[in-house]
């Protein structure tokens, strides 16, 4: 054997024992998503990352491989969240709620904290349309646009473990809610109309609010949707004067509770 093929063989060595303290790491991120559930103890907790990032520095400050190490932790921790996730759910997460409830927000969020692939409804019909919303009512209609919705549900199913963020308008069809509980579960997030107001009110791509800025007409518009809003949930949270890891954690231990 030569020197390299010694050399190579060393590195054949550690590469097994990292994919061994791996696979140990994982089993007990699972170990923890457990525990935590059994105890009730809060399920989200990015504070316990800086954390280990800050122990982890300790650890590597004289290093000579600092950087590169840090770099790695990063994909390692990523993975974790998306072990966490798995081990929490086996099902897609559905946002549904009146236009500024904090879907947006939150599956950004969500989407992040349990490294899973983030959907944006409107967005994906935008890009798939070539045209934006506003355009899509102005030049199809409002019919047109709900069947985009109904399409790409459809197509979203197919895969887990997504934060799906949907449309004011997605659970109104009744076809398309029996389309989520085939593989998901729905979350309803709820606001007050003064606090959808404030959060709506300088946005242009509300079609349906255009000319209609006012608390009256969007608690009427939120009391004629709330009975379809309400069937379709599988939990609801309101997002009045919340953080955003605040609804997290509540969607989480919500969610959780439901599938037990």
């Amino acid at each position: 054997m030569s020197q390299l093929e010694e050399i190579r063989e060393r590195l054949d060595l550690c590469d097994k024992k990292i994919v061994s303290v791996l696979e140990e790491r994982m089993d007990i991120i699972k170990e923890i998503m457990v525990y935590k559930k059994q105890n009730g103890l809060p399920i989200l907790q990015p504070e316990q990352e800086k954390r280990q990032r800050k122990m982890l520095l300790t650890h590597v400050d004289e290093n000579t491989y600092k950087d590169e190490i840090l770099d790695i932790f990063t994909y390692i921790v990523e993975n974790s969240r998306r072990i966490q996730a798995k081990t929490l759910f086996t099902h897609n997460i559905l946002l549904i709620g009146f236009m500024g409830a904090g879907k947006s927000t939150v599956s950004t969020y969500l989407s992040k904290i349990l490294a899973s692939p983030q959907v944006e409804m409107d967005e994906e019909i935008v890009k798939k349309e070539g045209m934006s919303i506003n355009k899509i009512f102005e030049e199809y209609g409002e019919t047109y646009f709900r069947n985009c919705e109904t399409n790409l549900l459809i197509e979203l199913q197919k895969k887990n473990n997504q934060i799906i963020s949907c449309g004011g308008g997605v659970a109104l069809r009744d076809e398309n809610v029996a389309e989520m509980k085939k593989n998901g579960k729905v979350v309803l997030l709820t606001a007050s109309p003064e606090v959808i107001l404030e959060r709506v009110k300088d946005s242009d791509d509300r079609p349906l609010l255009r000319g209609n800025k006012n608390t009256e007409f969007i608690s009427n518009m939120m009391e004629q949707r709330r009975p379809k809003y309400e069937a379709a949930a599988d939990v609801v949270v309101n997002t009045d004067h919340k953080t955003v890891e605040e609804i997290a954690e509540e969607i989480v231990v919500k969610l959780t509770r439901d599938d037990n």
